[in-house]
């Protein structure tokens, strides 16, 4: 990279932030917006999110003998994240989401080393299921916002539904008409020009970004000591699971672009630093991180495959973080843009979860019943959480969710037909070895 100059690398690592920041920031946004959260906490939930993710994307593109995968890898925050925080912050409370996610990234550290052997439990008819299942369960959350917030005073406001779906046109005309970065970057300029509009319609209120200082330190805890809960602890670490298995396919495709080969002792450092990602965000109250697949796509359309421009990305986020100004100019964006925005990157999720099934043998039969029962489980729970209230409470902890309903239902099912050998499978599986040989 001697040859690039200090500038190229500059604007190349700032094209990075550009492409993952809508990613970025709009999790704490609809964290902290169905949970009630003052604008000062938002801001700070914004700020706090963009600086570890600068501090997570440092421990994974740093190799050494303990963490780090060395790739030019940039970390976020995962969507996959998003509904569960929201159920638990609303049934348990918001100190109970750091909680689970601070034993969430325990676990994932201490699996680390093994978790390339595990993975078998988690093939894709396993991880598109969950990932469709949580998409599923958002599209309520884009809506309710797109109509201007859930209990808002002027819900279903005609303005408030132009302005959603306003936005929504606008990010699917970029993708239609732009390519490259532009289009790498539709729904920051969906979210900038939607809230452009809004403030020409008297919808925007600054107080939040005058009221901000310019700079502020992390505080450990900002919403008050973790409380630890089972339900929750193992939703997060299933979500922990499908991130890690999403961040694989991640390792595998940067493996390929810069020409290097995967062991699974790059594999296991990479889970790692996941891992420490994830509880460093708990500690500070931000949120589990994963390895973000737009910013592959960008070192693609880039070609520029080095790791000094994702270093530069990582300070970049790290000074934006530590600027609270910054991070208040976000919590403007009005929640009707907000929600048309969420209606294409929800419906992506959606979309991810499909193509996950899609490596998927839809020619079995066993494979088809597994989908049905986990994504039916998963958003039959949602849809009626009051079914299994006569059961123990002991039981409880494995149907309040749907997420963990519909997660546990797939792992199940895939071990049942697809881990555990039948009489005709293993028949087909001999008849075969007698054709071969």
């Amino acid at each position: 990279m001697s040859n690039q100059s200090p500038l190229k690398v500059a604007s190349l690592g700032l094209q990075h932030v550009l492409a993952m920041y809508a990613g970025a920031i709009v999790i704490p946004l609809i964290v902290g917006g169905a949970l009630g959260l003052t604008a000062a906490q938002l801001t700070y939930l914004v700020s706090i999110d963009i600086l570890m993710c600068g501090i997570a994307t440092l421990l994974q593109v740093w190799k050494n003998k303990f963490f780090g995968i060395g790739l030019p890898v940039v970390l976020g925050c995962t969507f996959t994240a998003v509904s569960p925080m929201i159920a638990i912050g609303t049934q348990y409370g918001i100190n109970s989401i750091y909680g689970s996610i601070l034993v969430s990234g325990l676990i994932v550290v201490l699996i680390s080393k093994f978790f390339g052997k595990l993975a078998r439990f988690f093939p894709p008819i396993v991880t598109g299921s969950v990932v469709l299942i949580i998409g599923i369960t958002l599209i309520p959350v884009a809506i309710n916002n797109l109509g201007g917030g859930q209990g808002a005073e002027d819900f279903g406001d005609l303005t408030n539904v132009a302005l959603g779906f306003g936005t929504l046109l606008f990010i699917i005309f970029m993708y239609k008409f732009s390519t490259g970065f532009v289009r790498s970057i539709s729904i920051l300029l969906g979210l900038l020009v939607g809230t452009l509009v809004a403030f020409f319609l008297g919808k925007v209120d600054f107080s939040s970004v005058v009221n901000a200082t310019w700079l502020h330190m992390p505080h450990f805890f900002y919403f008050g000591l973790p409380t630890f809960n089972i339900t929750p602890i193992i939703t997060m670490t299933l979500v922990a699971i499908v991130s890690l298995v999403e961040s694989t396919g991640v390792y595998y495709a940067l493996g390929e672009i810069t020409e290097k080969e995967i062991s699974e002792d790059d594999l296991a450092r990479g889970y790692r630093a996941e891992g420490l990602a994830i509880m460093i965000g708990g500690l500070f109250n931000a949120f589990p991180y994963t390895a973000f697949s737009q910013n592959v796509g960008l070192i693609q359309l880039s070609g520029i495959k080095t790791r000094n421009v994702i270093y530069t990305t990582a300070g970049i986020l790290i000074f934006i973080g530590f600027v609270p100004k910054i991070g208040a100019f976000t919590t403007i964006i009005p929640s009707s843009v907000l929600g048309g925005a969420m209606v294409a990157m929800f419906g992506m999720v959606v979309a991810a979860g499909i193509k996950m099934l899609s490596k998927v043998d839809f020619a079995s039969q066993e494979n088809l019943l597994i989908i049905a029962c986990s994504v039916g489980m998963g958003l039959g729970v949602t849809v009626v959480p009051e079914l299994f209230a006569q059961i123990p409470q002991s039981f409880q902890i494995l149907t309040e969710n749907g997420i963990v309903a519909g997660s546990l239902t797939a792992i199940f099912l895939n071990i049942i037909f697809n881990i555990i050998p039948t009489k005709g499978k293993v028949k087909q599986a001999g008849l075969q070895g007698q054709k071969a040989a």
